[in-house]
């Protein structure tokens, strides 16, 4: 055919351009998984209903106190005060009961509320010292958003804190915040297995999955003994 010339890629370097395209073809998904790997495990996780630091939430910023309370200063001076996530993890849905009321004065380590889960009861104290100035009643009507949202939404009190930078001096903050969260995480495990001894030794299989992985919401599996124990045990 006039003006038509056959080239053979094989003889040119058409063979390095399908050599390249190959190898991007094999190393895209593969970089794509790998970048992709920790939200990948902490959806199969979610999904598996498995409990472990990857799947709690930790915000920077915020202070978090050796009870399981966060407190943080708001621009207006009030501190909002609520429960930590791994907490929530831990007991599963619950209902609060503040039994400190506006206008109220209050100390550190005071008693403020109680969470109910299907009639086990947990005692919670605040983090801070102040001036009770709003208590979230939103919360009455829909407990749940202590769940869903437990560090915007699922506040439980708004306090004016009488004392705030002595108090929260010995608080975790950001990584620290998350080191003993994880810390926290595994001597629950460690809880569990002298816990269940003495009260349920025959539930260690609901709680636990295959490799002794947590399942998420184990207290709520549990007998009010092992609540009592856990409530002496990281909570007072």
């Amino acid at each position: 055919m006039d003006g038509f010339s056959y080239y053979n890629i094989f003889d040119t370097k058409g063979i390095e351009y399908l050599i390249i395209i190959s190898f991007l073809v094999l190393i895209i998904p593969f970089w794509v998984i790998i970048n992709k790997k920790a939200t990948i495990k902490r959806q199969i996780r979610k999904a598996l209903g498995v409990l472990s630091s990857s799947v709690l939430r930790i915000p920077q910023g915020i202070y978090y106190s050796r009870n399981h309370t966060w407190t943080y200063l708001e621009k207006s001076g009030n501190a909002a005060v609520g429960l930590n996530d791994l907490l929530l993890h831990l007991t599963g849905e619950v209902k609060v009961k503040q039994v400190t009321k506006a206008n109220s004065n209050i100390s550190r380590g005071d008693l403020v509320a109680e969470i109910e889960n299907n009639g086990k009861l947990l005692q919670i104290f605040s983090p801070v010292s102040g001036t009770v100035v709003k208590v979230n009643s939103s919360l009455n009507d829909t407990p749940e958003l202590l769940n869903e949202d437990p560090y915007g939404k699922g506040w439980i009190y708004r306090i004016k804190p009488s004392d705030w930078v002595n108090e929260t001096a010995s608080y975790y903050l950001a990584e620290n915040a998350v080191t003993w969260i994880r810390s926290e995480l595994d001597r629950f495990k460690d809880f569990l297995a002298n816990s269940l001894k003495k009260h349920s030794p025959s539930t260690s299989m609901v709680i636990l999955q295959d490799g002794g992985e947590l399942c998420d919401k184990p207290l709520s599996e549990l007998p009010a003994e092992v609540w009592q124990d856990f409530q002496k045990s990281f909570l007072n």
